[in-house]
């Protein structure tokens, strides 16, 4: 008999609605690490693009996915003791099943633990394309210092070209007008032809519209009363806020740097660091994100069993 594709021994991984919120975030608030994945707004907006499934093993929150051709985890959270059974757990089905164990989005804190656990038994592969941002807030707040000088001047020039300008905090009374600019931007940069910038603006409205339930932070800049920009993200850990969704409209000059530093002076005083995401890759996004002088980059890549037979 095939085993079901989304059963490990009697554990069923089925995708996060809103009513496992709280399942899920008992384990997240556990979490002490940096990385923009662990998130509840995060997994369930984005779980049915990348067909991620997720179940309790030994009280940790393991997701599951089939993207690689093969059955690759996440690298178990929860409790220390328990991400160390969950693993066990998961070793001996793999072992079950005459296939290594694969685990993705795993950073060098996670690894240490694969290694004081089960020392030269796994070898692991960063990415670079999926290393996040993370920036000290205060730097993001003032932009002090001669190498942001070039961010200065845009929000200077920001500031001079549109006098009536306002920030405000996403609510009810402006969520309808950043879905019409969303619209807008998803015109303007060709998401429907392409199945990846088209995903993310799904992931964007989806953010939009579920904000109060999802426990999201927004922010939003106005000039002469009409949405030009707005952020959108979530605490990850203690002291980091993660952005997830940033979208400005190209020919509003100084839009990006200006919600940019709004939003971490408005929404995100009580944290230390602000995770930006990764860059994909993308050339102009690295250089962008780099320009803002990143304090650390949160690595990642993908952890697998080295013996195995």
């Amino acid at each position: 008999m095939v085993e079901r594709m989304n059963e490990i021994n009697g554990i069923e991984f089925h995708y996060p609605s809103l009513e496992d919120k709280e399942e899920i975030l008992s384990r997240y608030r556990k979490y002490r690490g940096r990385s923009c994945e662990n998130t509840f707004a995060n997994v369930y907006l984005w779980a049915k693009h990348y067909e991620s499934r997720y179940a309790v093993i030994e009280n940790a929150i393991v997701f599951k996915n089939e993207a690689q051709g093969g059955p690759s985890f996440s690298f178990p959270v929860g409790a220390e003791e328990d991400i160390r059974r969950a693993l066990e757990f998961l070793r001996d089905y793999c072992a079950g099943q005459n296939t290594r164990l694969r685990l993705y989005c795993v950073t060098k804190e996670e690894f240490g633990l694969l290694e004081a656990w089960w020392p030269g038994q796994f070898t692991i592969e960063y990415d670079r394309d999926g290393a996040d941002y993370v920036y000290e807030r205060e730097k993001l707040a003032t932009l002090s210092g001669k190498k942001l000088h070039g961010k200065r001047n845009h929000i200077n020039r920001f500031r001079q070209i549109h006098e009536n300008w306002s920030y405000e905090t996403l609510s009810d009374g402006n969520v309808e007008d950043c879905f019409q600019m969303a619209l807008v931007w998803r015109r303007e940069n060709g998401c429907e032809d392409d199945p990846e910038k088209n995903a993310e603006m799904c992931v964007t409205m989806n953010a939009l519209r579920l904000y109060k339930e999802l426990e999201l932070t927004g922010g939003v800049l106005k000039v002469d009363g009409r949405v030009v920009a707005f952020c959108v993200g979530e605490p990850v850990g203690p002291d980091t806020f993660v952005v997830h969704v940033e979208k400005a409209l190209a020919d509003v000059d100084g839009a990006y740097p200006m919600i940019n530093q709004q939003f971490v002076i408005h929404e995100c005083e009580k944290y230390k660091y602000v995770n930006r995401e990764e860059d994909m890759g993308v050339e102009g996004l690295r250089q962008a994100k780099l320009s803002y002088r990143p304090a650390f980059l949160v690595e990642k890549g993908v952890a697998a069993e080295s013996n195995w037979h």
